[in-house]
C-alpha cells in the first residue's frame, strides 16, 4: 500500500465524509457528533496506520464509559450511531484503497435499546385539527404526514409535479430522501385537503415549511394548546400513521410497503406497540374489579 496514504490523517478524512452529508440535516449532525467524540478520544491527528482493531475497540470502550456534560453516560443508541460512523468511514477508506485491511469488519456490534415511539390517538389528531397553530403550513404538513406516513424530509421537498392523478384518485411519485427508494403513495382524500391550492409544477406543496427552532417551538405550543401532554415531534406523525393502520387491522406487510421500509423488522417495532396496548387493555378488568 502507499506509505503516503497510510500516513494521511484519518480524522481529516472522517471530517471530509461528514461534510459531504451536509445536505442531510439529521445524518450530518450524527457524523459531526461522532467526529467530536473521535477527536476527544484520539486528538486531531491520527494516521491511518494507527487505526487498528485495538484503536476501534478502544473507541467503543471510550464511548461506553464516557460522560456527557451533565455527567450522564452517553445514550446506548448514540454510542451505536457513533460506532457505525467509524465503521462507515473505514469501509469507505477500504473502498478508496487507502487501507489494505478493514478493522471495522472485526468490531463487535452493540445491541440497540428500543426507543419509545410516541404517537397520537384518533381523538388527539381531531383535537389538533380543531386547534390553531401559529404556522398554518406546519399544521397542514404535520396532519398530511399523519395521514400519509411521509417523513419530514420528503414532505418538505414535495413539489406539485410529484402529485399525479391515478384512476379516480391522486398519488405521489417520489424518491425517499433517506433510503433513495422510488415510491408510489396513494393519498387519502383527507390528506389531500391539507395540501392547499395547487401551484406550479416545480413549486413546493408546503411553501415556507422550514426546520428551525421557532417552528419546533410552535409545534410544541400547538400540541399543548390541543390538550396533549405527550412530547410530540414531527416524526411522531409517521408513528401515528403506522400505529393507526395496524390498530385498524391492516396487515404489517402492507404497512411496511406504505412506509417505504426496506425490511419488515423495521415495521415490527410498531406491531410491538399494538401488542403492548392490547395487554394494557386486558388488564383494565383487573383494575376495575379488584377484590
Amino acid at each position: 500500500n502507499n506509505v503516503h496514504l497510510l500516513n494521511a490523517n484519518f480524522i481529516e478524512y472522517f471530517k471530509k465524509l461528514a461534510e459531504e452529508r451536509k445536505e442531510s440535516r439529521g445524518n450530518y449532525g450524527n457524523w459531526d457528533s461522532a467526529l467530536k467524540q473521535l477527536v476527544k478520544y484520539a486528538g486531531k491527528i491520527v494516521p491511518f496506520k494507527n487505526v487498528t482493531i485495538e484503536f476501534c475497540e478502544g473507541f467503543k470502550e471510550f464511548l461506553l464509559t464516557n460522560k456527557t456534560k451533565t455527567e450522564k453516560p452517553l445514550a446506548k443508541n448514540s454510542v451505536i450511531s457513533y460506532l457505525n460512523k467509524l465503521k462507515a468511514a473505514l469501509n469507505q477508506a477500504f473502498d478508496d484503497k487507502i487501507i489494505n485491511e478493514n478493522p471495522a469488519k472485526r468490531i463487535k456490534n452493540i445491541k440497540a435499546d428500543e426507543s419509545t415511539r410516541e404517537y397520537l390517538t384518533k381523538e388527539e389528531i381531531e383535537a389538533l385539527i380543531e386547534t390553531d397553530c401559529r404556522y398554518e403550513v406546519l399544521k397542514r404538513a404535520f396532519l398530511f404526514s399523519c395521514f400519509t406516513g411521509m417523513r419530514w424530509s420528503d414532505v418538505n421537498k414535495l413539489t406539485w409535479k410529484d402529485v399525479q392523478k391515478f384512476e379516480n384518485r391522486y398519488r405521489i411519485h417520489f424518491t425517499q430522501k433517506k433510503t433513495r427508494g422510488v415510491e408510489y403513495l396513494d393519498i387519502p382524500d383527507i390528506a389531500l385537503k391539507y395540501m392547499g391550492e395547487k401551484g406550479e409544477s416545480d413549486e413546493k406543496v408546503f411553501v415556507g415549511l422550514k426546520y428551525s427552532a421557532y417552528m419546533n417551538t410552535a409545534m410544541a405550543r400547538w400540541v399543548l394548546k390541543a390538550g396533549i401532554t405527550k412530547t410530540i415531534t414531527f416524526h411522531c406523525a409517521r408513528h401515528t400513521f403506522a400505529t393507526f393502520l395496524l390498530t385498524k387491522g391492516v396487515e404489517i406487510y402492507t404497512v411496511s410497503k406504505m412506509l417505504g421500509h426496506r425490511e419488515l423488522k423495521t415495521t415490527q417495532v410498531y406491531a410491538k406497540i399494538i401488542d403492548q396496548k392490547k395487554r394494557e387493555a386486558a388488564s383494565i378488568f383487573d383494575e376495575d374489579f379488584k377484590k
